[in-house]
């Protein structure tokens, strides 16, 4: 049995989070001991394992600031994540073999103080996440990226989330060639999608005969007005009598205390509007996990916008449920949707997303074929108990390389 901890920023809900679930899942699930621990968590925002007994979560520092004035996100999130790790070896009273940490890698070398052998799961370079337009912004992310790179190195071993992600991580950590990332795939936790749909007459009209659905959090980077300008120019496509029976459900991860999802969903709406196409258009905000199961299961297809996303876990969720993926051709669906097989792969313009769109509407049994295709995919190449195999070995290894050290 290996004593394991994880230690995330914010255990909201988005694909890192899930990802972090599921692995702490799969270890319990091995006979390990697994505890989270978190700089916050809202029961009311969450997945619902970390509040019905499941794992066990330590929330601290949510008392920390997320910003000043707006500003500094990134510095306060290493502050806070440190402060998290600096919990757990000094305080927290446990003893633990393994630490997982992944998104922020500043608080490696405080996680090493325990003894305890450290893995980070590196999901992205952050320092590729934002813009840098000004010199002022450049000074700021200098030390901030240094820290990154250097203590990334720290870690005893890596984890990456593709072959995308292991590419862009040697390509960006130059200082790095000794260290070869181990590429570790997120996973679907099947019993999670097999259970029956909840009813969506309040989102899903009973006209529509055709529904795409997207599925991402409130965040620019995302690339949702794609979504809405392809559904548009399919619109404009379509007869008159066909428009009402083809809908598309914006359904996306929310945060009130992040400005931008607040931004974005109003931004995203106005031009819905501007669109003409805001009567065929629902948004949702922060939906459980059951809901999104509802809305796989009543959906057409997956319209899924990112571009050189990290890996991307909706469109495994969607092809686990038998529904094509329409996705841009690059990045981590690259490595999961097989274009014209299981869905298609498009340059990221409304005229590509809405030619592929049109194909459904208009070959109402493609949906079948290239779903009965995805799931089988999903099922043989990104199982839960795949998942489970490979990280109880690394764990295993790591455990064990700490007792002969």
């Amino acid at each position: 049995m290996v004593r394991v901890a994880f230690v995330h920023p914010d255990l909201g809900i988005g694909g890192a989070e899930r990802l972090v679930v599921d692995a702490a899942l799969a270890l319990k699930s091995r006979g390990h001991t697994v505890r989270l621990f978190t700089a916050h968590h809202d029961p009311s925002h969450c997945f619902r394992e970390t509040t019905d007994g499941s794992l066990e979560v330590t929330c601290r520092g949510d008392w920390l600031p997320r910003h000043c004035c707006h500003l500094g996100y990134a510095f306060w999130a290493y502050v806070r994540m440190i402060y998290v790790a600096l919990y757990l070896v000094l305080l927290s009273g446990a003893e633990f073999d393994v630490v997982f940490c992944d998104q922020i890698s500043a608080c490696v070398p405080v996680l090493k103080w325990s003894q305890a052998r450290v893995l980070f799961y590196c999901h992205f370079p952050d320092q590729l996440l934002t813009t840098r337009r000004s010199r002022l912004k450049k000074l700021y992310r200098w030390p901030i990226d240094w820290v990154e790179e250097t203590t990334t190195g720290k870690a005893h071993d890596v984890l990456v989330n593709s072959n995308f992600t292991a590419q862009v991580f040697r390509s960006t950590f130059r200082s790095l060639v000794h260290v070869q990332p181990t590429v570790l795939y997120p996973s679907l936790n099947f019993s999670a999608f097999d259970r029956p749909p909840e009813d969506l007459e309040d989102v899903v009209p009973p006209q529509a005969k055709v529904v795409f659905l997207s599925i991402n959090r409130y965040e620019r980077k995302k690339n949702l007005p794609l979504a809405i300008r392809a559904f548009s120019r399919l619109q404009s496509q379509l007869r008159e009598g066909e428009r009402p029976t083809v809908h598309l459900v914006m359904a996306g991860g929310y945060d009130d205390r992040v400005v931008e999802n607040r931004e974005h969903y109003l931004e995203l709406r106005r031009l819905a509007e501007e669109s003409g196409v805001a009567d065929n258009v629902t948004f949702l905000r922060s939906f459980s996990d059951a809901q999104k199961v509802a809305l796989l299961s009543a959906c057409t297809a997956l319209i899924y916008t990112p571009s050189n996303e990290h890996f991307g876990i909706c469109p495994l969720e969607a092809m686990y449920m038998e529904r094509p993926v329409i996705a841009v051709n690059s990045g981590g669906p690259l490595e999961t949707v097989i274009d014209g097989r299981t869905g298609f792969l498009c340059e990221p313009t409304p005229d590509a997303f809405a030619v592929k769109m049109a194909h459904f509407v208009r070959t109402p049994g493609a949906r079948r074929e290239m779903g009965q295709a995805g799931k089988r995919r999903v099922v043989g190449s990104f199982s839960f108990a795949a998942f489970t195999r490979k990280l109880n070995a690394i764990v295993t290894r790591l455990a064990n390389s700490s007792t002969r050290h």
